[in-house]
């Protein structure tokens, strides 16, 4: 594990892990004393996380969990900082936007406690798995704010107008299995598997077709606000690219052989011959 940008609330201490495995990137949030609140310097180390593992064509799928027993508590509003608040929320609004363009899939393993920015962030990833003793809150009201970090945009379509007003009015703290029956939690997993279970599913997510899935993830990302028209237009559009890659060929190949299929996400692309030149060097697969 690596730690990234020393900064924290001891001198020297890592405000970011990071661990690279088979393809899976876990970034683990490590202001444990603040239950991993997010300062100044833990949000541009996120997002610089963030904005490297997307062009890092290594990482496969991407882990956001949390130190110390703690998912996060939100914005480190604690901390001191006299920056305008324009430039405060710039952070937030890079680390929202960048999780959410990620072109991999993400998974936020939560423990203990996820409220304000802290739950947004676990709501902003793909997929969620959460443990029975993990809490969640929308707390700004509670602190006199409003909603942020995406939360505005994300609640309502994860659970509807009616419940997002209740969850972020009245500031309540919800339990795992609470937010499971609202469809904000995928899985609930007991304390002692969650590890395990979380590996196991960013594997499988790291092994799958890296093109389809970056192209399913946008289209399901940008559905919601598309007409039937432009929805199936998008879809058209990136089963054109699904089929260059030579993951298609390869499904159908594991298919047919019955075994488990090897997704690269190698774009194969037939060059024709150019005159004086070798043919080998213009006809070839290119891996992009």
């Amino acid at each position: 594990m690596t730690a990234v940008r020393a900064g924290g609330v001891m001198p020297g201490e890592p405000v970011l892990l990071t661990d690279d495995t088979a393809g899976v990137r876990t970034l683990t949030l490590n202001r444990p004393r603040r239950k991993n609140a997010i300062d100044h310097e833990l949000w541009l180390t996120l997002a610089d996380a963030l904005r490297h593992s997307a062009t890092d064509r290594s990482v496969r799928a991407v882990v956001i969990t949390g130190a110390g027993g703690a998912f996060c508590s939100g914005a480190d509003i604690s901390a001191p900082d006299n920056s305008h608040p324009v430039y405060r929320m710039r952070e937030l609004t890079d680390v929202a936007l960048l999780l959410h363009e990620l072109p991999v899939p993400t998974v936020a393993k939560v423990r203990g406690v996820a409220v304000g920015a802290g739950w947004n962030l676990a709501l902003g990833c793909d997929l969620v798995v959460a443990s029975p003793q993990a809490r969640f809150s929308q707390i700004f009201a509670q602190r006199g704010l409003s909603l942020d970090l995406g939360g505005s945009w994300l609640l309502p379509k994860l659970v509807g107008l009616q419940q997002a007003k209740r969850l972020a009015l009245l500031a309540e703290t919800i339990d795992a299995a609470h937010a499971r029956e609202l469809g904000l939690v995928t899985w609930v997993v007991p304390d002692d598997e969650i590890d395990t279970y979380v590996s196991d599913l960013a594997a499988r997510l790291a092994s799958g077709p890296p093109i389809a899935l970056a192209q399913t993830k946008a289209l399901l990302n940008a559905g919601a606000g598309r007409t039937l028209r432009e929805a199936l237009a998008g879809e058209a559009a990136a089963q054109g690219l699904n089929f260059a890659t030579a993951d298609a060929p390869e499904a159908f190949a594991a298919f047919a052989e019955k075994r488990e299929a090897q997704f690269t996400g190698r774009w194969t692309v037939h060059r024709p011959a150019m005159r004086g030149r070798d043919d080998s060097e213009n006809t070839r697969g290119a891996d992009v």
